[in-house]
């Protein structure tokens, strides 16, 4: 059915979407102005008749009935304009019938010239005429998953744009990408939908639009599913349910799962929300899911599931072969749900740079029993090397094991794979191969199962050679984020498997994939763009042998809306009226349709009826209009409808009933335009206007409130008015919802509240940045910047001081280029001190302001000062170094200098220039700009300056070079000359400096440079020369003097004397004062680090404790204490040492003695400790041991002993005396007895025994005999001991040879006395040898040395003054140690 709505000469002009929009709009104004002047007219005097033909008397008010005064106003309004209702309804049809006839008679008149004048053709194309549908559409109904194509045909002048809605909603044709195709072809429109379903059911209408009329035309489409459609679900869940259970539910689809972006190898789950009723837990609805127009099953890569109200998809292991369009398809009581949305899967990350991506739908044709033919899909190559080949690997099902099947890598996407078995089931994959390596495997096929090719698919097509590049590439605005690609086919197709499309910003370099698996289909949405950026696209071609040449890119388009009309203005209020006009106010709308806006038109009406009255002829730019020429007293609606370059767009509602009455309350009116800036988390800044009604006195602030969306209780943000027209809000919660109102206030009160907000967000925009402040490098300009999250080709920067919209100010300038805005100000001063805000206009409210402060003033305006008077920045001011040689430097480091660089030192008010004594120089690289002085003398004092231009940019660098710090400068440079001659020669690269070995050996180091063979050193102490027991080594480079146990005694000044031929060097070291205590705390160090823990050792003398370590001497910093108390050393307390121990020991000890006793090893920054507890048990055992010993030496000391004058060995001619004489002692007087051969010698003539006064024994033998040969032996004896002395006599004949002495054994005495007549047998106690680390040799300064422990008897004998001869030997006693044995040294 065809209707014409609203004649061309009743509608405001709606122009077509075309660039001559200001003409036409022009060009019709003055014509509609005249006409709707005439309509007007007539109908008012329709109007008046109509009234009088139907009046009737005026209702009686009941006297029962009491109403208020304004009651009775509103009643007595109604009732008289009841009647008017029927007079309006038969306006409206008189109206319609004049319409009619007027259009029926132009279409006669129209038809009669156009066969009187076929000569004027030309003339009537241009006649204006409204659209007309010639052939309306017809209805159908058809069955589910079929198509339905609905065609008309219309025309008009100029050509009518028609539109297809349905059920009132208009048909997008990219919402659902393959649904619905749209054709116009010679005035012939159609609207195609593909595979139909139930929920397509609906009534559709063609909307026919140009600038003098609309007309509709409409058919209803019915969608039938076959008897048994639904038998196919199969939930098995709930028994005695029907097969079509599942389309008993009601299911309504909520939060939809969007465009998606995934990476090969990851996982994604697209996810849709549902609200199902009846909400059966074990009854969830029947869903399907789709992969472009594929049914999906469930399987190891795709899973699926429905139930607790969402449907998801989730693919665990994403390849390209999942890229694609997928639909979720929901089976309801109506019908059918559906959603799609594109799936895009990119390339993993490559293994090395440039490897091309994966192939993909890898799939196996023409199988045989021993043949497959594999193809695929190859891969989008945009910034990598082209492809020159690729590898098939086959594995048998059930393992793991891959097999290369092909040696060289195959150019085409094809490869017939032999030698497989029969039976055997195989798996195939595919890798591509560039220059750059090899790519990462495909997905591997399905299983293919080699057997008889009697039911197996073949690849069809044998036309060989890669497609010809596609046609021309259109781009064309979708989306703020995406963009409608759209290309011609290629002229030779030969097998076309698809196409891939590559996306490049403008400026850019590098190309992108839009899609990484072919698109099969000649149009494509590219989603995921920046929002305002512009970009080029391109479209290869692809089949089995690779990717066609690229086309030619396509015209620039930058990321825009599509282009449509504004939607409806909204939110309406009334300002002021003064009885005869009333003052309103909207909001613009909240889509703009990609366009600005530049129109607004108002209708108004009559409360009581339905025709709008047009109340502006030309275009309102303002969102207020003050609407003249009304009753008082009459109630009035309004409406307003806006316009932008593609044509004027819906009407708002209309607003609520605005009586005209004069304003008269002291109190202002509303506040209006409540906007909203600078949305953040936690805060956002409201904005408002001034009322236009002030009341009797002017407005002196506002109040302002806000209550949360839903809520009636408002809550005041000001305890005192606000002056101005905005106000911070802070302390919001994120993400919740706010209204706000405001108030004026004047001195006579606070007068009516604003319309309320339209709820906002407490939210900022992903990726708003906020307003920073700067100084341009180049100009030194200062100014403030934003770059905006997002914008739009109308979107302009509207910047405000203090929120109030700076427009053309001398004193700022602004300027935009892409996404960045910036504001610089002129000449920068305290008066542009402020809040600074910046607004995007057509975004949804991409704002942001910075507050400059006096501080961020100051510190910009010193950078700008800096830029745009330059200086050449240091890193270093002048300075000066001294070279070897003696030479002096003068430097200074810029942070960067040009080539071009020129410079000037100046000495003491005088240029200097390079030349004899001065070398002047610079280096680019570093920056460095010196002069070097090669002689430096007292006529260099003074002060030095370096002047530096560089471009426009200068600056200089003094430095004073006087007094003391130009004597020490003096001095430097003068050693430096002389540290130069000395290394001409041998000489030391290090003088000597001491270091202390492990073993505390002291070594006196130096290190020689310069050296040969013939070069000599020599050591001296204190002028004495030194031999060491090896000869240094000069040609080591480093020599070394040892001093073992060092003590006081190495002090001294050592000298180190290097020579040869070429001269000669000293190296003094004086060993005093603070570097002989350094030496000694060195030697601690380490000495303290080996010490022992304390050794108990008992003597006859008392107890000594004892500290073995590497070194010890009495230089050392060592503190014994007793019960922390310090011990002197004294009688009672001995403090010694040897060289390898200290000890303490205390002397006849006693109880007093007992207690805690440590040692205290200082090295100066350390202290070393080891303690004893000579206390309890320990000391008992000590003090018993003390006792022992002390008798033993008692015993020792007074037993008989042979003191001297005895040989070991006597031979003697016979016939000759011998006499053996000794001296004994011993306390009491020692007994003596001679023995030969172990028998007792009587005194006879031959053998003479005496023993004289107690202290000479002897035994004379006359006139010796062979016979006296033998081995004879003293025994000299006491009550405390005795020794036993051995003495071999060899007696030969004259003439004879003297024999080889035999040297007797010696054997101790037995400790018990020997039976008269009898010899004493010789002891069987061994005698211990002691180990060193055992008992250590006394130290000769220790006041008690250890004895040596012995046999112990019951009385005491007095111990000779004598020295006990080496070669009698003892009975000794092994000593006892209370820690036996002594550790060893660490």
């Amino acid at each position: 059915m065809a209707s014409k709505v609203i004649p061309w000469y009743k509608k405001k002009h709606v122009s077509q979407v075309k660039t001559d929009y200001a003409y036409q709009h022009t060009k019709h104004v003055s014509k509609q102005h005249t006409e709707r002047k005439s309509s007007s007219k007539l109908l008012s005097e329709v109007q008046a008749q109509a009234t009088e033909a139907m009046a009737e008397q005026a209702y009686t008010i009941p006297a029962f009935r009491q109403r208020t005064a304004e009651e009775t106003e509103e009643y007595q309004r109604v009732s008289k304009n009841v009647g008017r209702g029927l007079t309006v309804i038969q306006e409206e049809l008189h109206r319609m019938r004049i319409a009619t006839k007027a259009q029926v008679e132009s279409l006669e008149i129209q038809k009669e010239v156009k066969g009187m004048m076929t000569k004027r053709l030309d003339l009537l194309e241009e006649f204006p005429k409204m659209p007309d549908f010639l052939v309306a559409l017809r209805p159908h109904t058809v069955w589910e998953k079929t198509p339905v194509k609905l065609f008309c045909t219309v025309e008009g002048n100029p050509r009518p744009i028609v539109k297809w809605y349905k059920d009132g909603v208009p048909v997008d044709p990219l919402s659902v990408p393959g649904k619905y195709k749209i054709e116009n072809k010679y005035g012939v429109h159609g609207l195609i939908i593909s595979r139909c379903v139930v929920s397509d059911t609906a009534e559709y209408s063609a909307v026919a639009t140009n600038q003098h009329g609309t007309a509709t035309s409409k058919a209803k489409v019915t969608v039938k599913r076959p008897a048994g459609a639904g038998e196919s679900c199969q939930l098995g869940l709930v028994p005695y349910l029907t097969d079509i259970h599942a389309s008993k539910l009601e299911v309504t689809l909520l939060n939809r799962f969007p465009v998606s972006f995934g990476v090969e190898g990851s996982s994604i789950r697209l996810v849709c929300t549902m609200v199902v009723v009846p909400d059966l837990p074990n009854v969830p609805p029947y869903a399907q899911w789709y992969r472009d127009d594929k049914l999906l099953k469930p399987s190891k890569l795709v899973e699926m599931s429905v139930g607790g109200g969402a449907a998801s998809l989730t693919l665990p292991h994403l390849a390209k072969d999942d890229e694609g369009l997928y639909t979720l398809r929901i089976f309801t009581k109506d019908g059918t749900a559906e959603h799609s949305a594109y799936l895009f899967v990119s390339d993993a990350a490559p293994s090395a740079p440039g490897v091309p991506g994966a192939p993909m739908s890898i799939k196996a044709y023409d199988v045989n029993s021993d043949y497959v033919l594999v193809a695929w899909k190859p891969p989008n190559t945009v910034n990598e090397p082209p492809i020159t080949g690729y590898f098939v690997d086959r594995c048998e099902a059930g393992t793991d094991t891959w097999v290369q099947c092909n040696d060289a890598p195959v150019k085409i996407c094809k490869y017939p794979v032999h030698g497989l078995k029969v039976g055997h089931s195989y798996h195939f994959r595919v890798r591509a191969v560039n220059s750059s390596g090899i790519s990462r495997p495909s997905r591997k096929s399905d299983k293919v199962t080699a057997l008889d090719a009697a039911e197996s698919e073949r690849l069809q097509g044998t036309e060989e050679g890669v497609p010809s590049a596609p046609g021309q590439v259109v781009a064309t605005r979708n989306t703020k984020s995406s963009v409608f690609v759209q290309w011609d086919p290629p002229k030779h197709q030969k097998n076309l498997m698809g196409y891939y499309i590559d996306g490049r910003i403008v400026g850019a370099k590098e190309w992108f994939p839009c899609n990484h698996k072919p698109f099969k289909h000649t149009r494509f949405v590219v989603h995921g763009l920046i929002p305002g950026e512009s970009y080029v696209f391109r479209v290869q071609a692809v089949n089995l042998f690779g990717l066609s040449e690229e086309s030619q890119e396509s015209s620039p388009i930058a990321v825009e809306p599509a282009l449509a009309t504004p939607s409806a203005p909204f939110g309406i209020t009334m300002l002021s009226s003064d009885g005869s006009s009333i003052t309103v106010a909207w909001k613009s709308p909240k889509h703009c349709g990609g366009s600005k806006i530049n129109a607004y038109y108002i209708d108004k009406r009559d409360a009581d009826t339905l025709l709008w009255k047009e109340v502006n002829l030309s275009a309102v730019t303002e969102r207020m209009c003050t609407v003249e020429n009304l009753k008082e007293g009459t109630f009035y609606e309004f409406r307003v409808t806006a316009g932008n370059v593609a044509g004027v767009g819906l009407p708002s509602a209309a607003s609520r009933p605005m009586k005209c009455e004069a304003w008269t309350m002291e109190e202002p009116g509303p506040a209006y335009d409540l906007s909203f800036s600078e949305v953040r988390s936690h805060s956002l800044v409201v904005l408002w206007k001034a009322p236009v009604y002030t009341g009797a006195s002017a407005v002196t602030g506002y109040f302002v409130d806000m209550a949360k969306k839903g809520s009636s209780e408002f809550v005041t943000l000001n305890q005192e008015t606000v002056h101005r027209h905005y106000l911070q809000v802070s302390g919001l919660e994120e993400g919740e919802s706010y209204v706000f109102r405001v108030r004026a206030v004047n001195a006579h009160g606070i007068g009516k509240p604003s319309q309320l907000s339209e709820p906002v967000v407490a939210k900022a925009l992903p990726g708003t940045k906020e307003i920073v402040g700067g100084v341009d490098e180049e100009t030194g300009d200062v100014f403030l910047s934003l770059e905006a999250c997002e914008i739009c080709e109308t979107s302009k920067f509207v910047w405000s001081k203090n929120y109030k919209p700076i427009g053309d100010c001398p004193r700022v300038a602004v300027t935009a280029k892409g996404r960045t805005s910036r504001l610089t100000f002129t000449n920068p001063d305290k008066d542009d001190l402020g809040r600074y805000s910046v607004v995007v206009t057509d975004t949804d409210g991409v704002s942001a302001s910075h507050t400059l402060t006096e501080d961020a003033l100051n510190t910009m305006l010193e950078l700008s000062y800096a830029i745009r008077h330059p200086v050449v920045p240091l890193k270093h001011g002048l300075n000066y170094e001294i070279l070897e040689k003696g030479h002096v430097r003068f430097w200074l480091q810029a942070v960067k200098i040009s080539p071009s660089v020129s410079y000037r030192f100046i000495v003491n008010d005088k240029e200097v220039t390079s030349g004899e004594g001065h070398k002047i120089s610079h280096d680019v690289a570093t920056g460095i700009i010196q002069m070097t002085v090669d002689h430096f003398t007292r006529a260099n004092e003074g002060t030095y300056t370096v002047q530096i231009h560089d471009g426009k940019a200068k600056t200089q660098s003094s430095l004073v070079l006087v007094g003391d710090v130009f004597k020490a400068a003096l001095k430097e440079a003068e050693f430096q000359r002389k540290e130069h001659i000395r290394k001409q020669g041998p000489h030391f690269s290090e003088y000597l400096y001491f270091t202390v070995t492990e073993d505390c050996t002291v070594m006196l180091v130096c290190k020689t440079a310069n050296v040969k063979k013939e070069t000599t050193l020599y050591w001296y102490k204190d002028d004495e020369e030194i031999v060491p027991e090896t000869p240094p080594n000069v040609m080591s480079g480093s020599c070394a003097l040892p001093l073992p146990l060092f003590s006081r005694k190495d002090h001294g000044v050592y000298k180190a004397m290097l020579s040869d031929d070429r001269g000669k060097d000293t190296s003094v070291f004086d060993i005093s004062g603070k570097v002989f205590d350094d030496i000694i705390n060195a030697i601690a160090q380490i000495a303290g680090a080996s010490a022992s823990d304390l050794v108990l050792q008992c003597t006859p003398e008392g107890i000594r404790l004892q500290c073995y370590m590497n070194y010890y001497t009495e230089e050392m910093k060592t503190i014994w204490k007793h019960k922390e108390s310090k011990i002197a050393s004294s009688e009672k307390m001995r403090i010694g040492g040897t060289a390898e121990m200290a000890w303490m020991q205390i002397c006849d000890p006693s109880d007093k003695e007992k207690g805690h006793y440590a040692i205290e090893i200082s090295d100066g920054i350390k202290t070393h400790t080891r303690t004893f507890d000579l206390s309890g048990q320990a000391y008992t055992d000590a003090y018993e041991e003390y006792l022992r010993l002390k008798a033993a030496a008692f015993a020792e000391k007074n037993r008989g002993r042979v003191v001297g004058g005895l040989p070991d060995v006597v031979t003697i001619m016979e016939q000759k005396s011998l006499s053996l004489t000794c001296t004994v002692w011993g306390e009491p007087t020692p007994e003596v007895t001679w023995f030969k051969n172990e028998q007792e010698v009587a005194s006879t003539e031959h053998t003479r025994v005496t023993f004289d006064g107690g202290k000479f024994a002897s035994l004379v033998i006359n006139k010796v005999t062979p016979e006296d040969s033998g081995k004879y032996s003293i025994n000299v004896r006491n009550k405390y001991g005795g020794e036993f002395v051995e003495i071999t006599v060899s007696v030969y004949r004259h003439g004879e040879q003297i024999p080889e002495p035999k040297l007797g054994q010696p054997k101790t005495a037995a400790a018990t006395p020997v039976p008269p007549k009898s010899p004493a047998p010789p002891s069987k106690t061994p005698t211990p040898t002691p180990s060193k680390t055992q008992t250590p040799a006394p130290s000769m300064k220790s006041p008690t040395p250890t004895p040596t422990s012995t046999p112990l008897s019951k009385s005491p004998t007095p111990t000779p003054k004598s020295p006990t001869p080496p070669r009698s030997v003892k009975s000794p006693t092994p000593p006892r140690f209370m820690k036996s044995p002594t550790p060893p040294r660490k």
